[in-house]
């Protein structure tokens, strides 16, 4: 492993497009603050690792609490609330096993009884030009990313969702769907990356929603750690 005191700084222009999100993107990806453009633009050729640390406010509906706290055993959304809750955010990128460029997120929730952890697995499908997003250690509800760039941020919405069980992918449509947005962005003044990301449901109202602040270092890695590389089991995608 490469001392974690040897810190790099992705150049954000100029590359060669070739993480998830800026293959998405596509030209637009230019219109990123450098910093946030740097920071989701990993990619399998760079053995590059993110490590955010900072603070959150989370919320969710007091509704859906039984259902989030089975979520949160498959590392999802989870049925804790909180103010000023410590958080720690890990990416990288590489190439799963059946070849598809794969960016892993892995987010930590330090509450005061409880750790929570929330991972997913953005995967890029290259034949049909489209961003997915497995949910999960497991990846077991799936969703298509759309995102596009607002004053250099970056904004997320899911669009068609699955639930992936035996190899199969269920859809889920309406009030079985959630509606998902994030927005994430860097503020010179404070030299912080600022998220907000919201989670509701046609029906159920609010599930849940983190909001807050952190700052972020790059580490070279020799190898992706084997609790970051999801998805190396997916030989099928949903259907397009």
């Amino acid at each position: 492993m490469v001392p974690s005191s040897n810190l790099v700084d992705r150049p954000a222009t100029g590359e060669t497009m070739t993480g998830v999100y800026e293959r998405a993107l596509g030209e637009a990806a230019a219109d990123l603050h450098p910093k946030v453009r740097s920071r989701y633009g990993l990619a399998s050729d760079e053995l590059v690792r993110c490590i955010g640390h900072g603070r959150m406010d989370i919320s969710r509906g007091t509704h859906v609490i039984p259902v989030l706290a089975v979520l949160a055993h498959q590392n999802m959304l989870f049925p804790e609330s909180g103010h000023d809750v410590p958080f720690t955010v890990t990416t990288i990128g590489y190439e799963t096993a059946a070849g598809y460029e794969a960016l892993t997120t892995s987010r930590v929730f330090e509450f005061s009884r409880r750790r929570r952890r929330f991972d997913s697995l953005t995967l890029w499908d290259d034949d049909n030009d489209r961003l997915l997003d497995f949910l999960g250690s497991d990846g077991r509800i799936v969703s298509e990313l759309h995102p596009r760039v607002e004053a250099g941020a970056l904004v997320v919405e899911a669009g068609r969702q699955w639930l992936r069980t035996d190899g199969r992918y269920i859809p889920l449509v309406g009030p079985m769907a959630v509606d998902v947005e994030v927005r994430d962005r860097y503020d010179e003044t404070d030299d912080q990356y600022h998220v907000l990301a919201t989670v509701e449901n046609t029906l159920a109202g609010h599930i849940m929603s983190y909001r807050g602040a952190f700052t972020q270092k790059q580490t070279p890695v020799e190898t992706v750690p084997p609790t970051l590389r999801l998805g190396d089991e997916l030989s099928t995608l949903p259907p397009a």
